[in-house]
């Protein structure tokens, strides 16, 4: 029988990434199966590292994490907090979590100072903000004077000093448009990665979709792998070995996307300003095939599941918008007008209800504004995702511990790599390693 029960008890780490990392064990769920020493494995950098999405990925498949690059603090307590997850111990935590700055000047030698061992793989993508479309359609100067824009010139930096074997360089599809000098940014990017590594440029092969590795989500990014130039294998033998498991083609003969029902359905309903960040929760039966995906069997919480709190007109808006499925503003209109607070002809998707049959629309980091764009399917809550929902979405397991405040938390859930088609990176990447292990 499923139990929720509010436990406000912090179950992640308070230091920062200058401390050591400690917790209570009551608090922290470690998986022992997973060995902190790190020889045999390959080991990688992750680059803007976020809270770890795309690490996740690779920890997963058994990869050794020499070093985590994140400005953020929130989001390096939540990278220190994961590690002690993975079963690292304090001292590896302390030196694998670099929160700083990747444009300072003395940011490589620092990085030099907390890594001793070969650097077999350097994975990371530069803040989208500055190359999505929709951030270039709000910006009045289309985003030409973001210094975001060329945070890709440091990642290539630290690329070139390290010369690993591989990378994985991720970013939004806006990335092959963007021209915030004149010319396409993707074209210079492109020509600077080459002159060390081989790298596709073709959109249909670095477009993909995280719905076609079972996130419950549709996600395109722009994904590069790049093969160091001396190595015996093309990039697109790696991109083939990347292999989907969902379709919503009925001739690829794979099971469907995974919808928004199947991936928050069950947990435990809350209406606006109730929940926690650590309930008592159990899933009653065997679980589904997404959810035994990212969840264990034993595991007995649900962690950032504490819904906004709404005023009675939000209430409303949000009951009987999602009675009716996929209504918007224009529709509200003709029975409520009432609640109508923006033109439907200008902001017609200012209000948008996740469909229950369909994948989820892609979660971004807006989310910490207002979450209008994320509102429950089910209209006895009447409100919109809480952090939970939206990393259910995003494919992050159950026992992942999302530090900060709430604001700081969908921030991270917004703009990290979905873990699951991380994980599929991941497998492509132990195949091409096993391909060139000689060289």
């Amino acid at each position: 029988m499923k139990t929720m029960n509010s436990d406000t008890k912090n179950v992640g780490l308070k230091g920062t990434s200058k401390e050591t990392t400690s917790t209570n064990a009551e608090n922290c769920h470690t998986d022992s199966r997973f060995l902190t020493e790190s020889q045999g494995k390959l080991n990688f950098i992750d680059l803007f590292a976020g809270c770890g999405g795309l690490s996740e990925g690779f920890y997963k498949e058994g990869f050794n994490a020499l070093l985590h690059l994140e400005i953020d603090s929130a989001a390096c307590k939540t990278l220190q907090t994961r590690m002690k997850h993975y079963g690292y111990s304090d001292e590896k935590i302390e030196k694998a979590v670099l929160c700083d700055d990747i444009t300072r000047k003395e940011i490589i030698k620092e990085i030099d100072s907390r890594i001793s061992d070969k650097v077999d793989l350097i994975i990371g993508g530069p803040p989208c903000q500055a190359f999505s479309t929709q951030g270039r359609a709000q910006d009045p100067n289309g985003m030409r004077n973001d210094p975001r824009n060329f945070l890709f010139e440091n990642y290539l930096q630290i690329l070139n000093h390290f010369k690993p074997k591989f990378f994985i360089f991720e970013n939004v599809k806006g990335l092959l448009t963007a021209k915030p000098t004149g010319t396409k940014i993707f074209d210079s990017i492109i020509s600077k990665m080459r002159v060390t590594y081989k790298v596709s440029s073709d959109p249909k092969t670095i477009l993909l979709n995280s719905a076609d590795y079972g996130v419950p989500q549709i996600r395109q990014r722009v994904i590069l792998v790049g093969v160091r130039n001396d190595l015996p294998i093309e990039p697109e033998e790696i991109y083939s070995f990347i292999t989907k498991t969902n379709s919503e083609k009925k001739s690829e003969n794979l099971p469907p996307y995974v919808t928004v029902r199947e991936a928050i359905s069950d947990l435990p309903k809350i209406q606006a300003g109730e929940g926690a960040d650590k309930l008592n929760f159990q899933e009653s039966g065997s679980l589904s095939d997404y959810i035994s995906k990212i969840r264990d069997d034993n595991f007995g919480f649900v962690y950032n599941h504490k819904a906004r709190v709404h005023n009675e007109k939000d209430k409303e808006r949000y009951r009987i918008l999602s009675s009716h499925g996929n209504w918007q503003l224009k529709d509200l209109q003709t029975i409520r007008p009432d609640l109508i607070n923006h033109d439907p002809k200008h902001f017609g998707n200012r209000y948008t209800v996740q469909e229950w049959d369909k994948p989820a629309k892609t979660i971004c980091a807006h989310l910490y504004k207002d979450g209008n764009l994320f509102i429950h399917p089910d209209p006895d809550q009447a409100r919109t995702f809480t952090v939970r929902e939206a990393a259910r979405v995003q494919s992050f397991p159950d026992d992942f511990y999302f530090e900060g405040s709430r604001t700081d938390q969908f921030k991270q859930v917004g703009n990290a790599v979905p873990p699951l088609m991380a994980q599929a990176f991941a497998k492509a990447l132990k195949q091409a390693f096993k391909e060139v292990e000689n060289v």
